[in-house]
């Protein structure tokens, strides 16, 4: 017969089994180390909460940049075409914003479709 006294067995997801070790700077380093103080948690514990609870961003594809950077220019032509409509009437910048408003919903609806 087995002793039943003590602590119960951890089953496979409780049981703390891998080990990280992580280099960080001065600032982020004394950042945690405020954090874990002000939740009264170790460092471990604080990182865990940080992991269960927090999130990262994924970076800008190199594709959506490009569209983005695209968007950018068009609507800094847009902002050159409303002064100029302003200036000298809308009749003679219709057709230039009208040109420019076709570029700007073809290259959202490329966005949309790329995700």
């Amino acid at each position: 017969m087995k002793n039943k006294n003590g602590r119960p067995v951890k089953r496979l997801g409780e049981k703390m089994a891998y080990h990280i070790n992580v280099k960080m700077g001065t600032i982020d380093y004394y950042t945690l180390k405020a954090k874990a103080r002000e939740a009264d948690v170790s460092f471990s514990e604080c990182i865990r909460q940080l992991i269960r609870r927090g999130y990262v961003k994924q970076r800008l594809s190199p594709e959506l940049h490009d569209h983005i950077r695209k968007l950018s220019g068009m609507a800094n032509n847009l902002n050159q075409i409303a002064r100029k409509a302003n200036a000298a009437g809308y009749s003679d910048a219709r057709l230039e914003y009208l040109y420019l408003a076709g570029k700007i919903d073809n290259l959202l609806n490329q966005i949309r479709h790329d995700g």
